[in-house]
């Protein structure tokens, strides 16, 4: 069967003001008449039925029809107004942008590249090691440094720390090594002290040279490689360069195949009362109509319930108080979105599991509450390709660390998407321990960026901002609740109810605003 067939069935039912899964389009586009089993099928469907299920086609194609249903009622989209005024993606209130081309109408599940594909890389859901011993630490940061060090060794020609310290002194000299600590002395310079597997070594960095405002964003336990010339006596390293792992500069993002799309959301927070129940819904029903005819993929990047103790008084904003019946709610609000979407979930700080990162997909009872559309839950973070784009799914707690510990212009709350670039250029999504970010001890990191993402998504501080840094479009998708009490305390304003829609084939972003 040729793969435009299916497309024009699904672009002709799309004129009737129908969807229908993937199942419905193959079997009417595989009938001995595709155009009678067509008007058979939209004839038959009831008034209040807006999308074809397999069965229906089924039941249509078996007996007949003589009904025929109308095209109205199709759900409107939020309200207008911009969601982030002067950024360069389009923003929309949920309704189509005229100059946006949708001639190639819905994608069609097929053999081949034209079909869907999603895999889940980086998944530690059952593979936990660790105890919680100092062994075990001792592996999590030995990995840690290897990995990273792996991505430096080809930048510059470095040497140990116990062969610099045993070294007769002056001449070139670089290490790679993980910052064990960062001061200044009285003359207002830096000491950089950097730890590799043989020992400790202290690196200066002169306040008047060009590079001294880059240790602004150096971060305890990440790993950077540093150049320049040791003392005459061989005590310290003066630096002339500071290389992080980094994003190459040549990086070129992968794309699909086909005009596809994916929409990207977090922090929807079911079980506080200030959830937007009303904004959820016009999203949902949104992803029923025509306007959203390519979205095939829904990614949540954790927080999908409030849950319960999180932080002090949380008790007072709770509309449900039982963890269970949180995930229950949410089960149900997804239940609303189209069931043929591809639904892959990792979990957050407000959600049961573990606080330490990374974080393991939900067990197993919280799993079957959860089974709304077979939803692919994976931990946090997690590599997830979807036709052969690879998203980074970070829920970005470790965000909080880089807005508090760099200055205002490398990253805060109102563009968080400039924390998400100093992830990338460390190449590590939590490289602080010990700070507000909990890390659990495994045998290997699981925090690594190994290879860069096309697509780096992230949720936790309720602001909504996107950007490229090095080609890689870097996107925190804001939550779905609004301000609640303990926010306005710590004056965080969030930007709710908005819904970034990926196209996979250009990597172009559109921010649907729904609240």
């Amino acid at each position: 069967m040729p793969q435009e067939e299916p497309a024009r069935i699904a672009r002709e039912l799309a004129s009737h003001g129908y969807a229908a899964d993937r199942e419905a389009v193959t079997l009417l586009a595989s009938a001995e008449n595709p155009e009678t089993a067509l008007v058979t099928a939209v004839e038959a469907t009831p008034d209040d039925e807006l999308k074809l299920s397999a069965a229906d086609v089924r039941t249509a194609l078996d007996r007949g029809g003589s009904r025929r249903a109308s095209a109205d009622g199709r759900t409107e989209s939020g309200d207008g107004g911009d969601a982030r005024p002067g950024q360069d993606p389009s923003v929309s209130t949920g309704t189509l942008p005229d100059e946006r081309d949708r001639s190639g109408g819905v994608a069609v599940e097929t053999e081949g590249s034209g079909g869907r594909r999603l895999s889940v890389d980086n998944d530690m859901t059952g593979r936990s090691t660790g105890t919680g011993e100092y062994d075990d630490f001792v592996a999590t940061f030995r990995d840690r440094y290897e990995r990273l060090a792996g991505q430096l060794n080809g930048r510059v020609t470095h040497r140990s720390a116990d062969a610099l310290a045993a070294s007769a002194g002056g001449g070139d000299a670089a290490m790679v090594g993980m910052v064990d600590d960062v001061s200044s002395t009285t003359s207002g310079h830096w000491i950089v002290d950097l730890e590799d597997t043989t020992g400790v070594f202290p690196c200066l960095v002169m306040k008047d040279r060009p590079i001294a405002g880059v240790v602004e964003e150096l971060l305890r336990d990440e790993v950077v490689a540093v150049e320049g010339s040791l003392s005459d006596d061989g005590s310290i390293l003066f630096v002339d360069d500071i290389f992080f792992p980094n994003v190459p500069r040549t990086f070129e993002p992968s794309t699909a195949d086909r005009p596809v799309q994916a929409a990207l959301v977090s922090d929807v927070h079911v079980g506080s009362q200030e959830f937007m129940a009303d904004a959820w819904e016009r999203f949902a029903d949104w992803l029923h109509t025509e306007a959203a005819e390519r979205i095939e993929y829904l990614l949540v990047a954790g927080d999908m319930v409030e849950g319960v103790g999180v932080y002090p008084g949380q008790d007072e904003e709770l509309d449900i108080v039982d963890i269970f019946e949180q995930y229950e709610a949410f089960s149900e609000r997804l239940k609303s979105v189209p069931d043929d979407l591809e639904v892959v979930m990792i979990p957050g700080n407000h959600d049961a599991v573990r606080l330490a990162e990374p974080q393991p997909g939900f067990d197993e009872e919280l799993r079957d509450i959860m089974s709304a559309h077979d939803a692919r839950i994976v931990s946090n973070p997690s590599v997830v390709t979807v036709e052969g784009v690879s998203v980074l799914m970070y829920h970005g707690v470790a965000l909080d660390e880089v807005i508090a510990e760099l200055p205002e212009k490398k990253a805060s709350y109102d563009d968080p998407q400039r924390a998400m670039y100093q992830l990338l250029k460390k190449r590590h999504v939590a490289p602080q321990f010990g700070g507000h970010t909990r890390l659990a001890p495994e045998e290997q990191d699981y925090l690594v960026i190994d290879e860069v993402p096309d697509v780096f998504h992230t949720g936790h501080v309720h602001k909504l901002g996107w950007g490229k840094y090095r080609n890689v479009l870097a996107v925190n998708s804001g939550c779905w609740q609004a301000q609640t009490d303990f926010q306005r305390s710590v004056n965080i304003d969030p930007d709710a109810g908005f819904a970034p829609v990926l196209d996979l084939d250009t990597l172009d972003l559109t921010v649907h605003k729904f609240a």
